[in-house]
């Protein structure tokens, strides 16, 4: 048995419309997911943009949507910072104006809230031989989840005191 490449069947548009229809119907898509999706289906160019169209005007499409949704999700679930949502937006191909839009619906209170939540927990956990080593891993941990220094500051104030 040779081990060439592995061939997909590729779809038609009737048939990957279905398909596209139930991935978008699942859960928020960016139009760059949909795209790699329809793209894994076979279609390129003129077929997959005809059927990126249609799928906007049914409704199962809209990146502003996404936008609020990513945002939302990526904040409360995994609670990243603001820094960190923007990024992933950014990769996933959403314009700056509703990256913005995005944010901007983050509301600031719950926003530190959760900075200072995030910060309380792990303060314990850290293993350190200095209380300066500990400040400095406690920073860089909320940093990598994406919140800006200044809010990572009050937040370690409040925490150490």
């Amino acid at each position: 048995m040779e081990n060439g490449p592995q061939f997909k069947k590729t779809l038609t548009p009737s048939q990957a419309k279905p398909k596209i229809e139930k991935f978008c119907a699942y859960q928020e898509r960016s139009h760059q997911q949909v795209k790699r999706k329809l793209q894994g289906y076979g279609l390129n160019g003129m077929d997959a943009d005809i059927l990126l169209v249609e799928l906007m005007h049914a409704n199962f499409l809209n990146e502003e949507r996404f936008a609020m949704a990513y945002a939302r999700g990526k904040f409360k679930i995994k609670g990243w910072g603001k820094a960190k949502i923007k990024q992933g937006l950014k990769r996933e191909g959403v314009g700056e104006k509703l990256i913005q839009q995005a944010l901007a619906s983050l509301g600031m209170d719950d926003y530190l809230d959760t900075l200072n939540t995030l910060a309380a927990k792990k303060w314990p956990l850290i293993k350190g031989a200095s209380h300066i080593e500990k400040v400095f891993k406690l920073k860089r941990y909320l940093v990598g989840k994406g919140y800006d220094f200044e809010a990572i500051d009050k937040a370690i104030a409040q925490v150490v005191n």
